[in-house]
């Protein structure tokens, strides 16, 4: 899944111009914790968190009155406070591994550039989100197992094939491999069925396999 697929491409910036002010009301009027700097060609520069913002404001316990502390921020600029060294990414890199350093460095988005460094879009926690609830199929509800099978070559088929027996539609499967007992963990999720139908199912793989867990989702509604 490459991340051009999920970026959000209508990104909001700011300037190195644009004074501190501006740039945590505009943070605070769309719910960002972070806004892109972009220079007048939409190049890339920086980054400016709610952080930043935090460190830069007078102590609550400043001495200044209201004036002075108005004209003191009014003159700290984005250029004053941004980080420089940017982490972003590529459109054609995977949400995988934008995930992966998202979590890693502790990010809630990462801004995205093409390869003249301009600005193309923003991949956020809440993209990360969408892609899991489409590569599960979670929005559909049905039926989601998980079997613990030997991490060896033909292991899932016979499960398949018990759930092609009973005419069940496969909406997602995925594996998990990092154990250290020769195991590896699997998730098949089904679309709804006649709840009859489903009930033999599941007895049928409880009785023919290791099955961890099943849980039976509601449909909900997700618009993206």
């Amino acid at each position: 899944m490459l991340i051009r697929d999920w970026m959000s491409r209508d990104v909001i910036s700011a300037t190195p111009e644009m004074s501190m002010m501006r740039a945590a009301k505009l943070m605070k009027e769309h719910s960002f914790d972070r806004l892109p700097i972009v220079d007048k060609d939409n190049k890339l520069v920086g980054i400016i968190s709610d952080r930043d913002i935090k460190e830069a404001s007078p102590s609550k316990a400043t001495t200044l009155d209201v004036h002075e502390l108005y004209y003191l921020l009014s003159e700290i600029k984005v250029n004053d406070i941004m980080t420089r060294d940017v982490v972003a990414a590529k459109p054609d890199d995977t949400v995988e591994n934008a995930a992966l350093v998202m979590l890693e460095r502790d990010f809630s988005g990462m801004p995205v550039v093409d390869d003249d460094g301009r600005l193309t879009g923003i991949i956020t926690d809440k993209d990360i989100f969408k892609v899991l609830l489409s590569i599960t199929g979670a929005r559909h509800g049905g039926v989601q197992f998980g079997f613990l099978l030997p991490n060896s070559p033909g292991t899932l088929k016979p499960i398949v094939d018990t759930l092609r027996e009973h005419k069940a539609r496969i909406t997602s499967i995925l594996t998990f491999e990092d154990r250290d007992d020769g195991m590896r963990q699997v998730f098949i999720r089904i679309r709804p069925m006649d709840r009859s139908d489903e009930n033999t199912l599941i007895e049928q793989l409880k009785s023919r396999y290791r099955v961890t867990y099943w849980s039976r989702a509601n449909v909900h509604t997700v618009s993206f």
